[in-house]
């Protein structure tokens, strides 16, 4: 009988999983929700059988932490970082969100393969090349203050380095990835490598 000592994991799921757990965050995965912050450290996101066929838990934990950086240090008290998804009047937060994921990723090629999910892709997927400036979408503002917390807070050196890393990964697999694959819609010319 062979002693087993290790286990395989996503690369992608190593960088961003210890990016969580540097930011004070723990991960768990779960089959009754999608994705969950319960104001006391842990993250919940559903299990690769909950989540559309786009999505991964980098993404997933991506998108969590960029609503962390937009709802502000006071909002890691609460759950699912103060926000109710399902109020009208919050959507604009929500947005916010998307516009700082994509901008973020964006600088590293990454915009694709770390987008949004669900009913918000469509909203995603239309955001200018600088998803930070809008003269009519009140996001873009809330955004920019998520983008001063993610550029020069005290989260601002584990993220660039998780978003580094996963464009040194991205980098690596497209040169190999199938047309149909996330990997092949990274861009080498969209980052700061």
């Amino acid at each position: 009988m062979r002693t087993i000592n290790t286990v395989y994991r996503d690369p992608l799921e190593i960088v961003w999983t210890e990016t969580a757990r540097e930011l004070g965050m723990t991960i768990e995965r779960g089959t009754t929700v999608f994705a969950a912050w319960n104001g006391s450290g842990v993250l919940t996101i559903g299990t690769q059988e909950t989540l559309d066929a786009d999505d991964s838990l980098a993404q997933m934990i991506f998108h969590e932490i960029c609503h962390a950086l937009v709802e502000g240090p006071e909002s890691l008290s609460k759950p699912d970082w103060g926000l109710q998804i399902d109020n009208p009047v919050q959507r604009v937060r929500e947005n916010a969100c998307l516009r700082l994921q994509a901008a973020l990723a964006g600088q590293y090629g990454l915009r694709e393969l770390l987008a949004s999910t669900t009913v918000f892709r469509k909203y995603y997927d239309a955001l200018p090349d600088d998803p930070l400036h809008s003269d009519d979408d009140p996001a873009a503002e809330i955004a920019r203050c998520g983008w001063d917390r993610a550029t020069t807070g005290p989260w601002a050196s584990p993220l660039e380095n998780a978003l580094r890393i996963t464009a040194q990964i991205a980098s690596a697999v497209r040169e190999v990835a199938p047309a149909d694959s996330l990997w092949s819609r990274t861009d080498a010319g969209g980052h700061r490598l």
